[in-house]
């Protein structure tokens, strides 16, 4: 009896005539159990309806997972428990709860709503960071590395530079302290052979004291050297000078003897030539001019001024002897270096050889940082599909609870109300007059309406700022990259260092002296050729330029964004079609009371308009600035938009528009508009002529849900 009743009732609800496009279709599209139960009433199949719910959830809630919890850096134990409590929750609300399985429908509309905007706004700004700026980062960071790769490149060539330079010193120490025996038996034998030198200083040699008129007790000084040299604390370069002029004395006193000499040898040869007795003195005469051989005393002169002997014989005397005297003692060398440490440069107290691991530590830091941003960025986006599933769940409450939320639309319900009251031959609401038409919302209309387009274009208008950042960041990004790789081609150097010396010092003969020096100043021959090549290849940047799979997938995000400003309208209507199929008598009752409100605004029109009618009407009334009139008359195809309009639905002025003839009125109406005022003009008409329940318009529309 039961089930016969059931039947009855099943097959009375399918006779009746769908009052949804989704009941038609599912009727139509599927088997005729699946409509029964897809329409079932509450209480009908309750344990099939837990079971297909369940898992339903169940699965969305696995996908969910994977969407949003599964890319977060958390354990892997946090993970399991959240995919435990997500598929739970999804599985019980699933099969329990009509709220539930409609509000988690419901985010599929939403996700094309500013709360999708939200989320995929999110993965454009991570994206961007992603990409671009993290191109960006990475080419500054190897524009730092590279810096401090130059810093070391010239303090390693400079430290090269410096020993290459200094090695042939260091190698004339090293034969030195190598050398030291044999330079002390050099100096032993030194020491013996400069006996002989000093034999030489201390000669009397080549002067004699009466070869020196008036230096007598110089002389007899001179010739008793240390007797003298004690009593008068002569040095030994006043007595090196002593001697050296007696003996210049002796060269001039020679001289004149010698001159003598010479001139009486040259007049006994003349007078031996010469017969005549007479001619014989004449001619002979000037060889007795002996007189001119005191000329060479003038040398003396010269002898006492100028004396050949440097200023510093007798302290290098001294000096020499002294040394020779020292040569016995010990031979030892010690090289003393001096390290100065400066402070880095801009405050960076360290040293030059920690400056390459310094900037390798920032560019790590910054590279962490940047993962760091990244994984917050994630996981914050995972967080905004709480907002998604809280925006459902509040559409819900306000459909149910607000009968004038989001109830503005023309659906097939309102259609067959308005065809059934034509049938009975009361009054109708469709076609809607023009004015109507810019307060609903034809769902079937593939274009974008009036009510959707405002939302629509601020929606639009916040994403420019978000296409500016890209745009700036991709070329900002682009313009750093040519830069970078400009220098990179541009800023080659080769350092090359040649170091070739030859230093060699021949010191002749077989001397002690001579042997000595070459011990000494031998060991400065040394030789030596050396090239350090390098270049600053290791540290020239190496940008790298982001690729157009790069640019695309920096791009993606954000056209997906436009692309849901676009389609926002679509999803909008969508989701009061998925609350109609859930909440199938709630959508009854808002369809009737849109109908009926249609209805009490029909027939208060005119004084509902009559506000917003008036002030278009004193609009066109005021003058109109004379270069609109210049480029209506100029310019044939801006005419359309510097034409009058309508007073009501805002169409442009035609030749078929009416104009009212009152003096100082001149509203337009278009015909249609006309016929709705019933050809009577609100801006014109006294209020008491027309009904007296409202003059303006009314607060209590209904408004587009967003």
């Amino acid at each position: 009896m039961d089930t016969r009743l059931h039947q009855n009732g099943a097959k009375g609800q399918r006779s009746k005539l769908p009052h949804t496009t989704v009941q038609r279709l599912l009727t139509r599209g599927l088997p005729s159990s699946c409509s029964w139960f897809l329409w079932r009433q509450p209480g009908e199949f309750p344990v099939t309806a837990f079971l297909l719910g369940a898992g339903t959830g169940g699965l969305l809630a696995i996908g969910l997972f994977q969407l949003l919890v599964n890319p977060m850096n958390i354990y892997e134990d946090q993970k399991m428990t959240a995919l435990y409590g997500l598929v739970g929750f999804g599985a019980v609300g699933w099969g329990t709860s009509p709220h539930i399985r409609c509000a988690s429908l419901l985010l599929v509309p939403k996700m094309l709503g500013k709360e999708g905007r939200l989320f995929v706004l999110g993965y454009a700004l991570a994206a961007i960071y992603e990409g671009p700026v993290a191109n960006l980062r990475h080419n500054l960071n190897e524009v730092v590395a590279s810096l401090g790769c130059t810093v070391e490149l010239q303090i390693n060539n400079t430290r090269a530079a410096w020993r290459v330079s200094t090695a042939p010193l260091r190698a004339v120490f090293k034969d030195l302290l190598g050398s030291k025996e044999s330079l002390r038996e050099e100096a032993q034998n030194i020491s013996n052979s400069f006996k002989d030198l000093d034999a030489q200083v201390n000669s009397e040699a080549g002067y004699t004291t009466e070869d020196a008129p008036g230096w007598e007790e110089t002389a007899q000084g001179v010739r008793t050297h240390r007797a003298v040299a004690s009593r008068h604390h002569l040095s030994t370069q006043k007595m090196y000078e002593l001697k050296t002029k007696l003996r210049c004395s002796n060269v001039v006193n020679q001289a004149i003897l010698s001159c003598r000499r010479w001139f009486d040898q040259k007049h006994e040869q003349c007078m031996q030539r010469i017969w005549v007795p007479l001619l014989k003195h004449l001619l002979c005469v000037p060889m007795k001019f002996k007189f001119f051989c005191g000329i060479a005393k003038a040398m003396g002169v010269w002898c006492r001024s100028r004396i050949p002997v440097e200023g510093n014989f007798g302290q290098t005397y001294d000096s020499l002897n002294e040394s020779i005297c020292g040569l016995s003692g010990e031979f030892s060398a010690t090289i003393d270096l001096k390290e100065e440490k400066q402070a880095g440069l801009l405050g960076l107290n360290t040293s030059w050889e920690h400056v390459s691991t310094e900037v390798g530590d920032y560019v790590r830091r910054q590279e962490a940082q940047l993962e760091w941003g990244l994984g917050l960025l994630h996981m914050l986006l995972s967080c905004t599909f709480l907002l998604i599933l809280r925006a459902s769940f509040s559409y819900i409450d306000s459909y149910n609870g607000d009968i004038r939320f989001d109830n503005i639309y023309i659906s097939t319900y309102f259609c067959q109300i308005d065809e059934r009251r034509k049938k009975l031959g009361k009054r109708t609401l469709l076609p809607l007059r023009k004015a109507e038409k810019k307060t609903v919302i034809f769902p079937y209309d593939p274009t974008i309406q009036a009510s959707e387009m405002r939302n629509v274009v601020r929606e639009l208008v916040e994403t420019l700022p978000v296409l500016l950042l890209l745009l700036v960041v991709c070329g900002l990004d682009w313009a750093l990259y040519n830069i970078f790789d400009t220098i990179r081609h541009h800023s080659f150097l080769q350092y090359s260092f040649r170091s070739s010396h030859k230093l060699e010092v021949k010191v002749g003969g077989d001397s002690m002296l001579a042997r000595l020096l070459r011990k000494t100043i031998g060991a400065l021959n040394t030789s030596s050729e050396t090239v350090v090549e390098s270049n600053n290849t290791p540290c020239l940047p190496q940008p790298v330029c982001l690729s157009a799979r790069a640019y695309l997938r920096a791009t993606l995000p954000l056209g997906l964004l436009v692309c849901l400003c676009l389609l926002q309208a679509s999803g909008y209507r969508l989701r009061r079609v998925i609350a109609a199929f859930y909440f199938p008598k709630r959508e009854k009752k808002r369809i009737l009371f849109l109908y009926n409100e249609l209805l009490r605004k029909r027939a208060a029109f005119t004084q509902l308009r009559r506000a917003a009618i008036v002030r278009q009407a004193r609009q066109q009334r005021a003058p109109r600035h004379h270069l609109a009139d210049i480029l209506h008359r100029l310019c044939p195809l801006l005419r359309p938009w510097l034409r009058r309009r309508c007073v009501v639905c805002q169409a442009p002025e035609t030749p078929e528009s009416y104009v009212c003839p009152t003096p100082d009125c001149e509203a337009v109406y278009c015909r249609s508009c006309w016929d709705d005022m019933r050809q009577r003009c609100p801006a014109c008409t006294p209020r008491e002529e027309l009904s007296s329940s409202a003059y303006s318009d009314s607060n209590d529309d209904a408004t587009y849900a967003e």
